[in-house]
């Protein structure tokens, strides 16, 4: 336990704190809790819930603002726009994917490259219509017949997720986008929508922060070139 803590907190609430942090590490991710699970689990183990941590905690908390966006995209998820953001990833389209490990195997080239490729071509049908659930469905399809799905595959999902009022998913599909493409500045500012719709405000600018210098960090890189 945290050691300025000083040993005040009850023997109960300790071990279901390590509980919950126990399911956190668990190695398959269907077996972890969800945020929801986790802010219902965490909440009765506030004592005083009226008095912020950082004043608990005797922190001073420092306010920052936010970053000064430098895309389109960036300044539609500051302003937490999701029909501004959804125009701008119908608009870039698949090009973010250059570079990223998405190739097909021969094996999937030859059996699966005619299904992969009809249902890519429905799924971006609905996501440019707006029909997220059907979006959804075909992306998700996509997503289980490529090795490895494009990053924006999951960024579009991602999206479709918010706007069926979908946050956990849509952090999820984000995280994955990351994943795919470890500095991709899309992927940050839409985990920073997901988090902000969980109620992360803290943890939603970051990742506007994180997004915004990832943008700069490559138009300098541009312009050095």
């Amino acid at each position: 336990m945290d050691s300025s803590l000083e040993g005040q907190y009850a023997n109960d609430d300790a071990t279901e704190l390590v509980g919950l942090a126990s399911r956190c590490l668990q190695s398959e991710p269907r077996d972890r809790p969800s945020t929801k699970f986790l802010a219902t689990g965490l909440g009765p183990l506030q004592k005083q819930p009226e008095v912020p941590s950082n004043v608990l905690m005797g922190i001073n908390k420092v306010t920052s603002s936010l970053p000064v966006m430098l895309s389109p995209l960036g300044k539609a998820c500051a302003r937490m726009d999701l029909t501004a953001v959804h125009d701008v990833l119908v608009k870039i389209g698949y090009k973010d994917d250059e570079g990223a490990e998405n190739e097909l195997s021969f094996q999937e080239w030859t059996q699966q490259v005619q299904e992969m490729l009809n249902t890519k071509k429905f799924g971006d049908i609905a996501f440019r219509d707006k029909d997220f659930k059907t979006s959804i469905e075909y992306y998700s399809k996509l997503v289980s017949v490529m090795a490895m799905p494009s990053p924006t595959v999951f960024a579009r999902r991602s999206l479709a997720y918010l706007m069926s009022d979908q946050p956990e998913l849509a952090l999820r599909d984000a995280m994955q986008a990351q994943v795919c493409q470890p500095e991709w500045p899309t992927a940050f500012y839409m985990q920073a929508i997901a988090l902000a719709k969980l109620g992360m405000e803290t943890d939603s600018q970051d990742m506007l922060r994180d997004g915004a210098a990832l943008e700069s960090k490559k138009q300098n890189m541009r312009h050095n070139k």
